[in-house]
Order: C-alpha cells, then structure tokens, then sequence
C-alpha cells in the first residue's frame, strides 16, 4: 500500500528558507518516491513549475536507463543497507531533453527507525558533461592528427626535425635519424651544440656550431632559410650532402617557441651536375682547338683572289655556322669554368670601343646572312677596368641574340654612353619583341623563351644567363625592356 503523502512536521521555516534559497536543487520525496515538496532551483532546472512536479515521482522524471539503478539503490536504503548515496544520472525535462545530474540522497527515520523520506540535492552537471564530451571528441581528433602525422613524417624521404627554442630535439622522423646518425655516430644527445661531422658547402671545413642550420634556425627570434647546402658524414667519400630548409614555431601570441627543419639529401644530384660538367668541359676544350684551325683557315679560303662568288658564298655560309659553333663552345665552358667555382673574371685596363668593334666586326657574317644592319653609336675610346675577353665574350651573346630576333632586313644598333661613375651598353633589334613574363625570366640559366620555343629557334637557353654572369661579376647590372612588335633593348651597366 503506497505511502500517505503528507507535509512533514519538521519542514519548519529554517529548513523551507535553506530549499527556497540554495541554487542546488533541492526535494523531499515519500519512501516510495513521490515529491512531497521541491525547491524553486530544481524546478527551473527541470523546466517545471512546482505545483507539477510535486504531483510526480522521481521515476517520471528519470531516463528510463538510469531508473534501474536508481530504485536498486533506494530499494538499499529502505532496507538500512546504506544510509545514503550519490550517482551521476540522467533527468528528463519538460521539453523532452535531457538534463545531467549530481544525486546525492539520504534517508531520514524517526526515532523507531522508520524511514520518514528522502531528501535529495541535485546538481546540474549538463555543461561539465558537455565540455567533458567536447573534451573527448578533441582529444579524440588530436589523436587521429598525431597518429596520420606520423604516418606522413614516416612515409617521406626528407629529414624533418623539430627544434625547441632552447636548441632541444623535440621530434623527428625515421629518415632524419638515420641522417643524424650520419653527422652525429656517437648520439646527438638531444640537442643541439654536440660535436660531429658536419661540413660546409665546399666540403672545406667543419661547419662552427653557429652555423648549424638548427643553430641558426633557433638563434634570437628564429632565423628561416632555404636550400642551406652542408655536407654530413666522416669519410669524403661517403659523405652526403644536404640542402636544408628552416621554418619558425609561434604561438597564439607570437613568441618564438622553436623551428621545424626540412633536410633533403641532394648527394646524387650534386654528384651528377659534376659529372656533367666535367663531361662539358672535357667536351668543349676538345672542340676548341679544331674549331680555331678550321675557322681560321675558312678565313684565309675566303680572303683567297682565287676563290669564285659561289664558292666565296658557301664558305660565307660554312663560316656562320662555324662562328655560332665556337660561341656555343665558349659559352660551355664559361658555363663548366662558373660551376667549378673559378674566378669568373680578371680585370685589368682595357679600351671598350675597340672591344664592342672586335664584336661588331665577328658579328658582320651572321648578320649579313639574315639581311641585319649593324649600327653603332660609340665615342673615339673609353678605357675601363675589366675583363676584356670576357666582356667579349657577353657582347658576342648579347649581338648574337639580337641579329636572332631582328626583323629579317632588319637592323641591330650598338651604343655606349659614358655617365660620371658609370659605363652604359645598349643593345637594340627591331624585332618581335618578348613577352613581359619573359623578360623576368630571359637572364635565367637554360630559359627558353615562348617566342624561342614557338618558332623552334635552335639554342641553350646559357647565353643571356652567362650575359647576367659576367656582367655581375664586373659589379654591373643588365636590364630588358621590350614590347610586343617593337623590338627588345638590353642594356649593361658597368
């Protein structure tokens, strides 16, 4: 028979203001679980109004999953196996959702012991448990972000490290261990600043801790560069070579907190640019001593009284391509002679007009078998300080490209301007002109222009990049400006 439900006679006024004031919500029930009375912050918690909700029980309110539990547990306290208890539980509110719950219950008897009812305080835990499952779900996909990123650093075949602001191995791939192994056979101790094998680019000296790329990537407020070459390893002939790459680590507020280094192992690369210019070289110094015999006895044939028109023309023709043969030599091993690390060029005095007229005169035979006037605009003399062959050598290039794309009967013009502390050359065709993303591009090693790859015009794409070589050398400058249909300029500044 279900118990009366009735007030109780020791809710005096202290108790009812302590429930009508606590913000944790608060309930008297019968034994058998039915409200007898509820504070206004369990009300608004569960989205009642109190008249309703004492006219219910607490398995109304409570999940269906969690009611088992619950009613085991009061079940226990009526029969005096335990006195009180707390559990997380589920509540249902008035519009359907679910509330989550800190139940605490105590069971009060009178003096023969009989139970009385229980008092319950209820605290809502419905944001922890939010933030709790927002928690989960983060670490959760922290997880799932470390272990693929892993899998990436483990997959690549570039050395990644990461480095803390205080010189300190915070992480690092498979491939960057065996490469510090390498450096470092005797352990790397974690960090930065331990004694190894560790070289510059020539391979001439051991690299000063101070210019370790992790040195210089976590020195101050972080230093980031590309493409640093060393050279890692004991044995000159085992050692690898390595282009390495530094990025810096901030934080929200960013402070400098560390660097991530990238070493990618370019030995093979290196080691086949040299056997190809040693190749190049070998090559063309093979070729230049047959090709100045031949040259010159092609000019002493076309010099010969004997000689008829039509033969004069054949060799006029032999000599131009002889003439572009030799140029292609020559800027081969200008090519071989900068890869190798030789002084590119050596000055000394020197009259500039005769040598843009020695370049004029060599140039005469290409041009007149396209139809291409030369001009030239040049004062009596103008002695400078520089490398006459080489700046032979650039003009050669520069007039040999601008006779290339002058308009067929067309003209080229050479001019040299003297400034008060500078020397100006100017080569100008009359041409097609070149495209403005070309001209950024024209004084890059091997570039082929759209125009050059278009028309199928046969060449290295090394002449105007060796043009830019010798001129820098000087501590000059060489500049293009063209527009379509116009013609193209290329000017030198010495």
């Amino acid at each position: 028979m279900p118990t009366q439900r009735t007030r109780l006679p020791v809710a005096d006024g202290l108790w009812r203001l302590t429930m009508e004031h606590s913000p944790v919500g608060m309930a008297l029930l019968t034994p058998d679980g039915e409200f007898l009375s509820a504070n206004v912050a369990l009300c608004d918690m569960l989205g009642y109004d109190c008249e309703t909700l004492e006219a219910m029980s607490y398995r109304d309110i409570t999940h269906p999953d969690d009611l088992e539990t619950d009613s085991r547990l009061a079940e226990q306290a009526l029969a005096g196996e335990i006195s009180s208890y707390r559990i997380t539980k589920r509540y249902l509110r008035a519009d359907g959702s679910v509330l989550v719950g800190d139940l605490s219950v105590a069971l009060l008897r009178d003096e023969d012991g009989t139970p009385i009812h229980f008092i319950s305080q209820i605290a809502d835990l419905s944001e922890r448990q939010a933030f709790a499952e927002r928690l989960d779900a983060a670490e959760q996909t922290t997880h799932e972000l470390i272990s693929k990123g892993q899998a990436i650093l483990g997959s690549v075949s570039v050395g990644l490290l990461l480095v803390d602001a205080d010189g300190t191995y915070s992480a690092w791939n498979q491939r960057q261990q065996e490469l510090l192994d390498i450096a470092f056979p005797d352990g790397h101790g974690g960090r930065a600043g331990q004694e190894g094998f560790v070289y510059d680019a020539d391979q001439q000296a051991e690299l000063p801790f101070e210019q370790f790329p992790c040195a210089r990537a976590t020195e101050g407020d972080g230093e980031e560069f590309d493409d640093l070459l060393i050279w890692i390893g004991e044995e000159p002939a085992t050692r690898r070579a390595l282009s390495v790459s530094a990025r810096s680590v901030r934080d929200r507020e960013g402070t400098f907190t560390g660097a991530v280094l990238a070493y990618h192992d370019v030995t093979d690369m290196i080691r086949a640019s040299a056997v190809k210019d040693e190749f190049v070289s070998s090559v063309s110094h093979e070729l230049r001593t047959p090709l100045t015999s031949a040259l010159a006895y092609l000019e002493l044939l076309d010099d010969s009284p004997s000689v008829t028109d039509d033969v004069r023309q054949q060799v006029g023709a032999v000599r131009r391509n002889m003439m572009r043969l030799s140029h292609l030599v020559a800027d081969l091993l200008f090519a071989a002679r900068v890869g190798s690390g030789s002084p590119v060029v050596d000055p000394y005095s020197v009259d500039l007009v005769r040598v843009v007229d020695e370049a004029l005169l060599a140039a005469q035979v290409a041009a007149a078998g396209r139809g291409v006037d030369l001009e030239a605009d040049l004062p009596q003399s103008l002695v400078v300080v520089a490398d006459g062959l080489r700046l032979r050598q650039a003009l050669d290039n520069l007039l040999a490209n601008a006779i290339t794309w002058a308009r067929q009967d067309g003209r080229v013009r050479v001019s040299v301007e003297e400034g008060e502390r500078e020397v100006r050359i100017t080569v100008a065709d009359d041409g097609e002109g070149v495209a403005e993303a070309d001209l950024k591009e024209m004084f890059g090693r091997f570039y082929r222009g759209e125009n050059a790859r278009r028309r199928q015009v046969p060449g290295t794409g090394l002449g105007l990049s060796i043009v830019r070589t010798i001129v820098e050398a000087h501590g000059g400058e060489v500049s293009a400006v063209s527009a379509p249909g116009e013609g193209t300029s290329v000017r030198v500044v010495l």
